[in-house]
């Protein structure tokens, strides 16, 4: 048997490697995952360990086969084609009598489940998962068919899960102001995030914080930022118009860092959108945030990802998580939007009510529905 390793940054990568190089009759003998140093600047990878058998795996050329054909005798040829029709008869009547699990509605060819496959498939159905990412999914758990027991096979859908989910750190440098801006649609909870991370900033990172709110609109809300400021004891100022907003940067020009709380917009009012932009323009923002909230449906999330994109931004933030009856929908904007994930809100407790993300927490909270 021929045994080579593959590594890539997503088990779904090293897959495809694997069956690039060995081709669809290759079996996977072990998966592992390599964690990432940030000392040495390296990230995650996840090695596959697969094996061909040399007698099925790739040929030797069409040279090879022909002069192989030419010393065989007529009786043997006339034996093989006998034995190959014999071996497809069989295996024909075992796909008939085999158990009748299959993965309904796919777009993928129909394959036949064993039943713990089966249960996590319709499981991640009921969570709300694309139907074309679970079969992505379960292809990749039929790799491992009869190779691993039961008890393994959600760890590896976990596994799975994780490397099709991006993440990001909230990284800040100190003697460099970083202006940070959250933007999404209304009623999300952009200020309730904004004072989070104010506050995080602040009392856990020791950095020197400032607060710009653009959010003249909505009734209250400059009030509500501003009396958090007073209580926090964190410095905030307000934008009315696009113009005003080099002037305030400069003012906090010896801050670490600057949020930005921007008016909250339909994403089907594109005018409102490029007014937004406009103030970041002038601010020459360094990040740009979406914040979505985990209640909303996939196709939705969808269409506010895809018209916010006039505003360029880099990660996104779910909220309202503890609201949320399935999580599904984080998973298919990701997996279809290659956004990273940024940060979890759990509920209105400021500063305690928000989570630091990796691919592995968000992989459980879909699979299973729980955030602990």
């Amino acid at each position: 048997m021929q045994i080579k390793k593959f590594l890539a940054p997503t088990l779904k990568e090293a897959t495809e490697q694997m069956k690039l190089e060995l081709g669809g009759e290759a079996i996977i003998l072990g998966t592992r995952v390599i964690e990432g140093d940030r000392r040495f600047n390296t990230k995650k990878m996840f090695e596959i360990t697969a094996g061909i058998d040399k007698n099925t795996g790739k040929k030797s050329g069409l040279s090879d086969q022909v002069n192989k054909l030419q010393t065989k005798t007529s009786l043997e040829i006339e034996l093989e084609k006998l034995h190959k029709k014999v071996y497809s008869e069989k295996e024909a009547a075992k796909k008939e009598n085999a158990q009748k699990f299959v993965l309904e509605k796919s777009s993928e060819p129909v394959k036949l489940l064993s039943t713990e496959i089966k249960e996590l498939s319709d499981l991640l159905i009921q969570h709300e998962v694309q139907k074309n990412i679970v079969s992505e999914l379960i292809s990749q758990l039929q790799n491992y068919d009869g190779m691993i027991d039961d008890s393994k096979i959600e760890s590896y859908l976990l596994s799975g899960i994780a490397s099709l989910i991006p993440t990001k750190e909230f990284n800040v440098k100190k003697n460099k102001t970083t202006k940070v801006a959250l933007i999404g649609p209304t009623g999300v909870g952009k200020t309730t995030c904004i004072a989070k991370l104010a506050i995080i900033s602040k009392i856990i990172h020791k950095l020197k914080v400032g607060l710009i709110s653009i959010d003249t609109y909505r009734l209250g809300a400059i009030d509500q930022l501003r009396i958090f400021s007073e209580i926090s004891d964190i410095e905030m100022a307000v934008a009315y118009e696009p113009d005003d907003m080099p002037k305030l940067i400069k003012k906090f020009k010896d801050k670490d860092l600057v949020f930005i709380d921007t008016i909250g917009r339909s994403q089907r009012n594109l005018d409102n959108l490029s007014n937004i932009k406009a103030y970041l323009d002038q601010a020459e923002i360094d990040d740009t945030v979406l914040v979505l909230s985990a209640t909303t449906s996939t196709k939705t999330l969808f269409d506010v990802a895809q018209k916010f994109k006039v505003i360029d931004y880099s990660s996104v933030i779910f909220t309202k998580t503890d609201e949320a009856v399935s999580y599904g929908n984080i998973l298919n904007l990701v997996y279809n939007n290659n956004v990273p994930v940024m940060f979890l809100t759990n509920g209105q407790v400021i500063p305690d009510d928000i989570i630091s993300v990796n691919s592995e927490l968000i992989a459980n909270l879909i699979l299973t529905g729980k955030l602990y």
